[in-house]
């Protein structure tokens, strides 16, 4: 993409993912207190196909969903539900989103029968990690952009496991709206904040003398859009986050290599 990079880029890398892969190959791994589990490598194929491995290949997950997001009921005003199938931003029955000069997303369409989640592993950082919209705007990037959720400073390209990435210092004001606020990609009190309010336990509850990062150090894979590298700048968790290293972008996946069981 020409240009030099900006903020204003970055967040509409970071709204772009859905629409810029349709398989991805990776390998994760974790630096959180609250993930022990081991890195994995894994084969994902929007919207149906999952398979996780250990990297010494011992398999943690694999399915092929039929139906990823089912149907959505709806309620007219005469009280007549209707049923409507869900649908991913790939389908042709989807809105486009609103594209800048370069091909990335200014605005996404709204959520209703569309659905934008990918196959799930762990927890919702894993969907975040993949669709890393709640970088970029609250409202999780629907509707007109919400600038003021993250501020992003200190942009620059870098190349992150032989890839070009996107890296950004961000640091979430009181608006971020995190995919789930137990488990954002911006650990925060604006996250502590969300999961306060839904009623969950908080790590400030367990940890009375806990310190936030001040800021967050985070790549964007340039190609893919993906959130691959994340750190906490400071504060009691210092070095927490995730390193993913992409190995191959929208190659085969068939059924039989996502489910099987060996």
């Amino acid at each position: 993409m020409p240009g030099s990079v900006s903020s204003s880029r970055f967040a509409a890398l970071a709204r772009s993912s859905p629409w810029r892969w349709r398989t991805l190959r990776f390998t994760a791994r974790w630096r959180r207190p609250e993930r022990t589990d081991p890195a994995v490598r894994a084969w994902i194929r929007r919207p149906d196909g999952l398979r996780v491995e250990r990297l010494d290949g011992t398999l943690l997950s694999a399915e092929v969903l039929k139906r990823p997001w089912g149907t959505m009921t709806t309620v007219t005003a005469d009280g007549i539900r209707i049923e409507q199938e869900q649908f991913g931003p790939l389908d042709p029955r989807a809105e486009q989103p609103r594209l800048d000069a370069d091909g990335l997303v200014v605005r996404r369409p709204a959520e209703g029968p569309l659905r934008y989640d990918d196959p799930m592993y762990v927890d919702y950082h894993w969907v975040a990690m993949l669709d890393p919209v709640e970088l970029a705007d609250a409202e999780r990037g629907f509707g007109d952009p919400t600038p003021d959720s993250v501020e992003i400073t200190d942009v620059s390209e870098v190349s992150h496991h032989g890839r070009r990435a996107w890296q950004a210092t961000l640091r979430p004001t009181p608006a971020y709206d995190p995919r789930c606020s137990c488990c954002p990609l911006l650990f925060s009190q604006a996250s502590e904040d969300w999961e306060a309010e839904a009623g969950g336990p908080t790590v400030r509850d367990r940890q009375p003398d806990l310190r936030y990062a001040d800021a967050h150090l985070v790549r964007l894979d340039v190609a893919t859009g993906v959130c691959v590298y994340t750190e906490e700048l400071g504060g009691s968790r210092a070095g927490s986050g995730h390193d993913v290293a992409i190995e191959a972008v929208d190659e085969f996946m068939s059924d039989e290599l996502l489910a099987a069981r060996n």
